[in-house]
């Protein structure tokens, strides 16, 4: 499942190429005909992304929101810029792959954004035909996003977004610091849940995944099963900060890159395979990096968990 970096990088595509743009929006499968009807033809004014869920707001005052879940993706195609970081939202284009904006002609690359990000070479012509069962597709006259197999995907008013935020933990690129770091740590330590799954409680911390849960875990030296009233409070508050820190570096890399201290070589191994690039995700049985005890994998509220029995005994 996409965890909250890719949430947010999508959401700055659409700040970046779709914002400010006349989006004519239709529904090639069938199934959301009817709600993109209330936002076709209108000009998308805004996008961001709170955790998992992204929000685009139109001119007529309806928004759209996804949650990709676990087979969800957007496909990019025509005139975007395949590095959405943060510096690119604010007005770096990071690397551009085709510019023009003429109907009909041919476009180098597709991108594909979902839990990893797939840039891919085409010579379709734009738009492009949809690819299977798609969704929603968001045109521009230059550049075009369709969506596959979402979780959520619905046309809401002002008010039932902000209920939706509402129901959601809080968001290091969303809540300022200190709001943020006193909400999570509020949720946190009035709980007898154990930390291992509040982490991937979408009320108590916005974007955190299996991913991320398993390695601020590890960084912390947590045990997965202490109660989160348990947890000291210094030890919450450094989670929150932690997880500000890898969030950030997700956003701007497009990797869940969670090992700190590499060397080059290192460092682009780490971005090149997943391998290389946790400290306990997906290691079960390998030797901990630390203490070389190895690595124990369990299911947790039906997701699987990862863990050093030593170093977060």
């Amino acid at each position: 499942m996409p965890e909250g970096h890719s949430v947010h990088r999508i959401a700055r595509q659409f700040a970046l190429h779709f914002v400010g743009k006349r989006v004519a929006v239709s529904s090639p499968q069938g199934r959301f005909a009817a709600d993109a009807r209330q936002i076709d033809g209108q000009v998308m004014v805004s996008a961001k992304a709170v955790g998992k869920q992204m929000f685009l707001e139109f001119e007529n005052g309806r928004w759209l929101r996804v949650h990709l879940g676990l087979y969800g993706a957007w496909d990019f195609a025509g005139d975007f810029t395949a590095d959405a970081t943060t510096a690119s939202a604010n007005g770096r284009m990071g690397q551009t792959n085709q510019r023009g904006t003429s109907i009909g002609a041919p476009r180098a690359t597709r991108l594909r954004m979902s839990e990893q990000e797939n840039l891919q070479p085409t010579s379709e012509p734009f738009p492009p035909d949809p690819i299977g069962a798609v969704r929603v597709r968001l045109l521009t006259e230059d550049t075009v996003a369709d969506l596959r197999g979402p979780t959520a995907c619905e046309v809401l008013d002002a008010n039932q977004v902000q209920d939706a935020i509402d129901r959601l933990g809080p968001d290091p690129l969303v809540d300022s610091a200190k709001k943020g770091e006193e909400r999570f740590v509020a949720a946190v330590r009035k709980k007898a849940t154990p930390i291992g799954l509040l982490l991937m409680d979408q009320g108590v911390v916005s974007g955190i995944g299996n991913v991320y849960r398993a390695e601020l875990l590890f960084r912390a030296r947590l045990n997965p099963r202490t109660p989160g009233k348990d947890v000291p409070e210094e030890s919450v508050r450094a989670l929150w900060k932690d997880w500000t820190k890898l969030l950030r570096i997700g956003v701007q890399t497009g990797q869940m890159l969670t090992m700190d201290g590499l060397g080059k070589k290192a460092y682009i191994a780490a971005l090149a395979n997943r391998d290389d690039r946790h400290w306990v995700y997906h290691r079960t049985g390998e030797p901990c990096r630390v203490c070389g005890t190895p690595i124990v994998m369990e299911i947790a509220a039906g997701r699987k968990l990862y863990y050093c029995p030593t170093d977060q005994a």
